[in-house]
Order: structure tokens, then C-alpha cells, then sequence
């Protein structure tokens, strides 16, 4: 991990005094660096933070937000027993350096009477989209909420999500948002488990299952690696690696690596292609994935 700096750690709740350290820091000369986060934050997150002030350097201004967002929530999810932890979220932060955590209630981000949604529809309707409609019209809201109220800076994401990272790289695009968008590889525990807020929710027996997830992915990588391009039998490969070991499949699926369309039949030699699963290991939802065609230091 890097060093923590000499400076403290401020905590931050509201918009404007948010907005106006970051322009501040900018009319100082200082670079300005994001990592938005929904707290709990674990060493995947860290690792964000880590990267993000490589990219601003020592005299840069690191921001965390941590904010449960409620609209990214469907009817039946966790967002009321999703964990909240502020000082402990503080103490990692202050830990990496960080200089502030922009920490607001929701009447900050959601203010009385607010109407405007931001939807990238394409992107965002198949994979996790189809069981959580609301979800990535929530996330791209709030994204763009941030990013608006940071104002011009780097913005460090994890692609364990790897739908989020392509739909908040769209909408900065498109949208014209002042911000370098940047996706780092997973984390993973040590038998490959991709690190996440949630893993908590496993128990024992659970999170021992759950290794099969990782497991999967690899296994189609190793078929991919031999030369297989047949989009069936990669699937299939996962789905035989979940099979036993998972409570149920919200989908695998196997989609092109920049617009999230579905491939031909046969990968062409070209084709970056994406495979990703969504599982509930007992009650918990796990996403996971992998680029076929590029280089994974997590799994290979």
C-alpha cells in the first residue's frame, strides 16, 4: 500500500463544499482524482485509491465518495441491510493517503423535488440489466452527479463490474463530462474470489462454494487459450464449472467487449469478447468476469 501523507483526512457531507474543494485544488494547480464507492471498503477499493494517486501524484487532491445510493436499488434488494461504516470507511481511507471523503445524505444527491434520470439504454439493458431494470439508470445518475459536482479529474472504477465500467464509460462520452475514465482488473482473495462488499454476506460453507465462480472463468480461459472459439462451448465450459456448487444462474453470457452486443456463433480471431456471470451463492449475488482476449494477471 502507499503511505499514508502528512495531510488529514477531511470528511465532507455536503455538495457545494465538496465542489468547492476540488475547484479550489484545481485553481491551485493540484490534479484531482475520484474513486466513487458505496463504502465498505475492502483492499479492491484500496487498490483503486492507490492507482488514483499514482495518477494525480503526491500534491494531487484524492477524492473517495462513499454514498449507498438508494436509486440503484430494486424493490427486493439490500439496499436497507447494505453496510454502512463511515469512520471505519474514513480510517482505510486515511490509511492510502486519501485527502477527502465526500460522504453526503441522500438529500444532497437526490434534493427535494428531483426529477432527472440519466439511462444508456443499450449498454445497460442486457446481463444485469434484464433482472435489475433500475439499477444502471440509478448508478449512471449518480455517476453523473459526481462527476459533475468533481468537476475536470481521473476517475478510477473497478472492472469486476464490468457492465457499470462500460455504461460510465459511455455516458462521460457522451454527455461531454470532463473526466479520464479510467478500469482497473479485479482484485481477488487468494483462491480467486473477486473481492466485494457482499462476500461478507457468505457464510463458511458459502464462501468456500463460491470459489467455483473464479474457477469457472479460468477453466473457459484455458479452452479459449487452446484455441476454442465456438461462443456454446465457452459457455458451457462455465456453466459445467458452476453446476453443484452455485444456488441459482442469473446469466452467463458471452458479449463483445466494447458495446456489449452478442458475438456470431464463432469468435473471429479479432473479437474481443467479455464473460461475465451473475450467481446467487445462497442468498448473495456474485458477478464476476473476464476478457477472453486480452491478458488477465487475476486468472492467467
Amino acid at each position: 500500500m502507499a503511505p499514508p501523507t502528512d495531510r488529514p483526512t477531511a470528511v465532507v457531507h455536503a455538495a457545494a463544499a465538496f465542489r468547492e474543494m476540488c475547484d479550489r485544488a484545481r485553481s491551485e494547480g493540484r490534479r484531482v482524482a475520484l474513486v466513487p464507492t458505496m463504502g465498505a471498503l475492502h483492499a479492491g477499493h484500496l487498490a483503486l485509491m492507490e492507482e488514483a494517486r499514482r495518477r494525480v501524484g503526491p500534491d494531487g487532491l484524492l477524492a473517495v465518495s462513499v454514498f449507498v445510493n438508494p436509486t440503484q436499488f430494486g424493490p427486493n434488494e439490500d439496499f436497507s441491510r447494505y453496510p454502512r461504516e463511515l469512520d471505519a470507511d474514513v480510517a482505510r481511507c486515511a490509511s492510502v493517503g486519501v485527502d477527502a471523503v465526500f460522504a453526503p445524505p441522500p438529500s444532497e444527491m437526490y434534493p427535494a423535488g428531483d426529477q432527472t434520470r440519466v439511462r444508456v439504454p443499450e449498454l445497460a439493458g442486457p446481463m444485469c440489466g434484464v433482472s435489475r431494470p433500475v439499477h444502471f439508470e440509478g448508478v449512471a445518475t449518480v455517476v453523473t452527479k459526481l462527476l459533475a459536482l468533481t468537476g475536470p479529474c481521473v476517475a478510477v472504477f473497478g472492472r469486476k463490474d464490468y457492465q457499470q465500467f462500460r455504461v460510465i464509460s459511455r455516458l462521460t462520452l457522451d454527455l461531454f463530462l470532463p473526466a479520464d475514465i479510467v478500469g482497473l482488473p479485479t482484485i481477488r482473495e487468494p483462491d480467486g474470489l473477486a473481492l466485494s462488499s457482499r462476500n461478507r454476506y457468505l457464510s463458511p460453507a458459502d464462501r468456500a462454494r463460491a470459489a467455483a465462480i473464479p474457477a469457472a472463468l479460468r477453466a473457459a480461459r484455458a479452452r479459449y487459450a487452446g484455441g476454442e472459439r465456438d461462443t456454446a462451448a465457452l459457455l458451457d465450459t462455465v456453466a459445467q464449472g458452476l453446476a453443484g456448487s452455485v444456488d441459482s444462474v442469473d446469466y452467463i453470457e458471452l458479449r463483445d467487449a466494447d458495446d456489449l452486443t452478442a458475438p456470431p456463433a464463432t469468435l473471429s480471431e479479432a473479437q474481443r469478447a467479455v464473460l461475465a456471470v451473475a450467481v446467487k451463492v445462497g442468498a448473495t449475488r456474485l458477478i464476476d468476469n473476464t476478457v477472453l482476449a486480452e491478458y488477465d494477471p487475476t486468472l492467467d
